[in-house]
């Protein structure tokens, strides 16, 4: 085959250090548009951000030559220098160390949608720490509670 083609839709998730409670509406939705600059510059399609003060969730199309880790690791670097040029209330901003990936079919892909325009409603009644840890036991991935936060 002479062209290599992909559609790799994948959503990620990680938080702000601690959970701190950072992400503030004066910020927000402008963080979420870098961020999503920030995946287009690294070849992959964000095609939905949101979250709450504290997490952020992307829908996104991972490209078929950046590695999962690479990209966060570039989204959370360059965001984290963007926010904190934004007041001194954001100096100290952080994103944990860690992050979760998971794939999703594209008969999934609405829903994941609905699912992120729905956070601030969804946490009212529930802590991303529970929400984190269902998705963990949903995609059946092994973990240690001792190192899933910091």
């Amino acid at each position: 085959m002479p062209q290599s083609l992909s559609k790799i839709l994948v959503h990620l998730i990680f938080s702000t250090k601690g959970r701190e409670r950072m992400i503030r509406p004066p910020v927000e939705d402008e963080l979420y548009r870098y961020m999503a600059t920030v995946c287009e510059t690294c070849g992959c399609h964000a095609y939905r951000i949101g979250g709450t003060e504290d997490h952020i969730h992307i829908l996104l199309n991972l490209s078929r030559t950046r590695m999962p880790a690479d990209l966060v690791e570039q989204v959370k670097e360059e965001s984290s220098k963007w926010i904190k040029t934004k007041g001194p209330e954001y100096r100290a901003f952080a994103w944990q160390n860690g992050y979760g990936a998971f794939s999703i079919g594209q008969y999934q892909f609405d829903h994941v949608l609905r699912y992120i325009d729905a956070q601030k409603a969804h946490h009212r009644r529930r802590g991303f720490q529970d929400e984190f840890r269902e998705f963990l036991m949903r995609y059946e991935v092994e973990f240690d509670e001792r190192y899933v936060w910091d």
